[in-house]
C-alpha cells in the first residue's frame, strides 16, 4: 500500500465545490473518475479543505491510498491529462502510511481578492469580488489586525455551520495592494468555520467603505452576533493557497 499526497490546483467556477454531491459536478468527483480510469479501480480521495462552490485553489491537498505500482510523476501527468481543463494535479509525493490530508493539517492560508474600481473586469470576473466604492486601506488594515489571536468566531460563520466549538486561532491577516486596483486579503490560521474567511473579508470591505464602525471586528468577536458583521463576500474571490502540515 502506497499513500500519496496530491497537491491540486483548480478554478472552482464550474464546480459545486470540492466535495462530491448528486446535484453538481465536484472537484473530488472529477479527480476520482480520472483515478478510476488511470488505475483501473475505484478510489476515494480525502481532501484537506471542503471548498465551497466557486472557490478556487492553488494548493489544495488530497491523500490517496493505493496498491497500484505507479511513480509520482506518472500519477501527476496521468491525472492532469484525464481531468477537465479547470483542474490540474501539480505534485504527487509519497507520504507516511498514516498520512491523512484532512486530519493532519496544522493550518491553512487563504487569499481573498477584491477588484476596487468603478469599472468591472471580464478578466477578473471569476477570480475577484468587484467593489466599485473606494475603500479606505488604513481602516481595513487596522481592523484586520484585530482578528489575529485566539477568539470565539461564532459571529463569523454561516448560519448552517454545525461546529459546536467555534474558538479558532488566526495567525495572520495581511492586506496587500499588488497593483491594478486589486486588494488582496491573506488569512492564515489553524482552522476555519464555514464561510468564516468570506465573512471576515465582507466585514473588512464594509469597514473600508464606512458602512460599519472601525471597531466592528471587536464588537462581533465579543458578542458572537452575526448581524453586527459584514456581508458574506462572494465565493469567486476566495482561493485556498496553502495547506500546512
Amino acid at each position: 500500500m502506497t499513500v500519496f499526497k496530491l497537491t491540486i490546483e483548480y478554478d472552482g467556477t464550474p464546480f459545486g465545490g470540492w466535495q462530491k454531491t448528486k446535484e453538481r459536478e465536484s472537484v473530488q468527483g472529477t479527480l476520482e473518475q480520472a483515478l478510476a480510469v488511470l488505475l483501473r479501480a475505484p478510489f476515494i480521495l480525502q481532501g484537506a479543505s471542503r471548498t465551497d462552490a466557486g472557490v478556487h485553489a492553488t494548493g489544495q491537498v488530497a491523500s490517496l491510498r493505493t496498491d497500484a505500482l505507479i511513480p509520482p510523476n506518472r500519477l501527476v501527468r496521468g491525472l492532469s491529462a484525464l481531468c477537465a481543463p479547470h483542474i490540474a494535479v501539480t505534485r504527487a509525493d509519497i507520504a507516511p502510511d498514516d498520512f491523512n490530508a484532512r486530519f493532519d493539517t496544522t493550518g491553512k492560508h487563504y487569499l481573498y481578492t477584491i477588484l476596487n474600481r468603478s469599472a468591472r473586469s471580464p478578466l477578473y470576473a471569476n477570480r475577484s469580488w468587484h467593489v466599485p466604492a473606494r475603500l479606505d486601506p488604513e481602516r481595513m488594515r487596522a481592523a484586520a489586525a484585530r482578528f489575529v489571536g485566539t477568539f470565539d468566531f461564532a459571529g463569523f460563520r454561516a448560519a448552517d455551520c454545525g461546529r459546536i466549538n467555534t474558538v479558532r486561532t488566526i495567525t495572520g491577516v495581511d492586506i496587500r495592494f499588488p497593483g491594478g486596483d486589486l486588494i488582496e486579503i491573506h488569512v492564515t490560521g489553524t482552522a476555519f468555520l464555514k464561510h468564516m474567511v468570506r465573512i471576515m473579508a465582507g466585514t473588512l470591505v464594509d469597514i473600508g467603505r464606512g458602512a460599519l464602525p472601525s471597531d466592528a471586528v471587536e464588537q462581533v468577536l465579543a458578542s458572537g452576533d452575526r448581524r453586527r458583521a459584514g456581508r458574506t463576500a462572494p465565493a469567486r474571490g476566495l482561493t485556498l493557497v496553502t495547506v500546512f502540515y
